[in-house]
């Protein structure tokens, strides 16, 4: 009896292991040729007027993105306008103010009340920013920093080429 209760324990322990090699995670080759879905810097600058509105105006998970469909196309339509007006200022402040109101009419449908209201008071900032747009954006931060380094140390001090002094 005693051998016949080993034999089963050993098929059943055998049987469980084997079955746990099988479940194993399989490796996965990553395809890097795939492209990857990257944003154009105008999309970039309408996430960005998105995010801040989205924090200023308190919006929701829906609003949010109705207000990021809506940023990216009028910030789509600034940069035809900016293209092809390029050098025109009366013509491109005429145009992108008209593209504003447009993004008024709409964002009116989604806000509420309290929050178009808020928006309609900081509306200025938020046109400023859209029309701000350049097509060749830099990280001023970063060419700054590469232009002008800030000093190593806290006493002031830079790293430099090493002394050559000669010892005798």
């Amino acid at each position: 009896m005693k051998k016949i209760l080993a034999f089963a324990s050993v098929i059943l322990l055998s049987s469980v292991s084997v079955y746990a090699q099988q479940r194993a995670p399989l490796v996965v080759v990553k395809d890097e040729t795939k492209v990857v879905n990257q944003l154009t810097p105008a999309q970039k600058h309408a996430r960005e007027l998105s995010y801040q509105m989205t924090r200023d105006l308190r919006l929701n998970g829906y609003q949010k993105a109705r207000l990021q469909a809506i940023n990216n196309d009028k910030q789509a339509k600034i940069v035809a306008i900016l293209q092809k007006n390029n050098g025109d200022s009366k013509l491109i402040k005429d145009q992108c103010d008209a593209v504003c109101k447009e993004r008024d009419k709409e964002l009116q449908t989604v806000l509420s009340t309290d929050q178009y209201s808020s928006y309609y008071g900081s509306r200025r900032e938020y046109n400023e920013f859209t029309m701000d747009y350049k097509a060749q954006t830099t990280n001023d931060a970063f060419v700054k920093s590469v232009k002008d380094p800030s000093p190593v140390s806290s006493k002031g001090a830079t790293i430099g080429p090493a002394r050559t002094t000669v010892t005798k």
